[in-house]
């Protein structure tokens, strides 16, 4: 039988999302916060002569500056204020919950609940600051050494740079957090969302341009489409895949009443690190050829050459090490965000168990045991969202965009997004309901 959300849920409609009028002002602000950050993306760094810069960015657009040119929906290209995105942020952000779970102190902080989640998210923006910082002077030196690229190169131009880079970010940061405590969603997954769902159009436009000049077939172009369609089937299944472990709990006795034990489900996902394992792998790998990239290729040494040779897109040593490197982040990323033994802990604490296993250290191996199962099935899936892709554009020169890294970020920010409004409208039809009940009482009570 079908829980009273369930039921409800099937029955929400287009007259449910008419009335719910505070969903309504969180979509229209989350639609206003992410215009702002495409008109961002538009307006470039002081100082910056704008057709030697696009001419230099050609020449490294399939290195890593590639892929966070798509993360920052095209400000890379364009060396806009919102250049460096959003990623020193998740940047900061993984390296906190990395520490958090070999740091004593900060582990003890994350366990104290919200005062001590505000202090974790504090350190959060210094470090974002901080990686910002960094990056941002990276950027600014890179560009006085391109030829032409800064029309009055010295001290003030990289103060200038700097300042607008980590500014840029750190209004980002701002924009998200607002998004997701005044609109719907994930703020920062909606930003990434937006910036790659922007270059789609053009990307797209691109391919078919590839087959009106004959470059691309028909029958290649309709098997980019069906191969698409496929990875979006297959992620949205394998993204909202779960294995539930059965929960159980103990009669209990309240005063002189004897309440029923009750049961429950402790959901595992399948996918448990995310978009994490792709984004990693790629920069890893990339970085090397951007690296090469800036320097003169007749200085390097022969060795160098052939191996930057092996890691091109396509190249079996790539995909062998984007293969290995996703398996490797899948299991990294995943203990760190989830921890078997706090969960085993919580289940005890609150008298619940898995039937057949003791509470406390054997629930927590069980537990490590079914996860570390599920993640071997997780990897391979993303590992083959993220391959199959490769071989197509290694084949073809299909555009970066229909890659599965992507796909899984467009894909995945969809399902949650659905999920909260969904989740809005259940709640709005509640309070309507219970709104209603206390009317009828009210009446019956005259």
């Amino acid at each position: 039988m079908a829980s009273a959300a369930e039921q409800l849920a099937s029955n929400l409609n287009f007259s449910a999302f008419a009335k719910a009028e505070d969903l309504k002002k969180r979509i229209w602000f989350t639609l206003g916060a992410l215009l702002v950050y495409r008109l961002g993306t538009y307006i470039p760094i002081p100082g910056i002569n704008p057709d030697a810069f696009a001419q230099a960015f050609q020449q490294q657009s399939g290195g890593v500056l590639g892929m966070f040119n798509m993360f920052a929906g095209g400000a890379v290209e364009r060396m806009a204020i919102f250049a460096l995105g959003i990623m020193p942020y998740i940047s900061a952000s993984i390296i906190m919950q990395l520490m958090t779970s070999v740091i004593p102190t900060l582990e003890q902080l994350k366990k104290e609940g919200e005062q001590g989640r505000k202090v974790i998210n504090q350190y959060t923006r210094y470090g974002t600051v901080l990686l910002a910082t960094v990056q941002a002077y990276g950027i600014a030196v890179g560009l006085e050494s391109g030829t032409g690229i800064v029309t009055d190169p010295g001290w003030f131009f990289k103060l200038s740079a700097v300042i607008t880079l980590v500014g840029g970010t750190m209004f980002l940061m701002w924009l998200g957090e607002q998004i997701t405590a005044r609109g719907i969603g994930n703020g920062i997954s909606l930003i990434i969302f937006a910036g790659i769902v922007a270059g789609l159009p053009s990307a797209i436009g691109g391919t078919l341009e590839l087959g009106r000049t004959g470059a691309l077939s028909t029958a290649i172009i309709l098997a980019i489409i069906v191969l698409a369609i496929v990875v979006i089937g297959i992620i949205v299944f394998f993204e909202r895949a779960q294995r539930r472990l059965l929960i159980q709990y103990p009669k209990r006795q309240v005063g002189n009443r004897m309440f029923q034990g009750d049961t429950s489900h402790l959901p595992l996902k399948l996918n448990t690190a995310g978009v994490i394992p792709p984004i990693f792998a790629s920069s890893l790998l990339l970085l090397p050829a951007t690296l090469a990239g800036f320097s003169d290729s007749t200085t390097l040494p022969p060795w160098a050459n052939s191996v930057l040779a092996t890691l091109g897109h396509g190249q079996p040593l790539y995909m062998l090490l984007y293969a290995g490197l996703i398996g490797f982040f899948a299991f990294f990323y995943t203990a760190i965000v989830f921890n078997p033994k706090d969960t085993a802990d919580q289940l005890k604490k609150h008298s619940g168990f898995i039937p057949g296993y003791r509470p406390g250290e054997r629930t927590a191996e069980y537990i490590d045991y079914v996860l570390t199962r599920i993640t071997v099935v997780g990897a391979i899936y993303l590992i083959l969202v993220c391959l199959l892709p490769e071989f197509l554009i290694s084949a073809t020169g299909v555009p970066f965009y229909l890659g599965g890294t992507s796909l899984l970020i467009v894909v995945s920010v969809t399902l949650d997004t659905v999920a909260q409004v969904q989740g809005h409208l259940i709640a709005h039809q509640y309070e309507g309901l219970i709104k209603k009940s206390k009317l009828r009482g009210g009446k019956r009570g005259k």
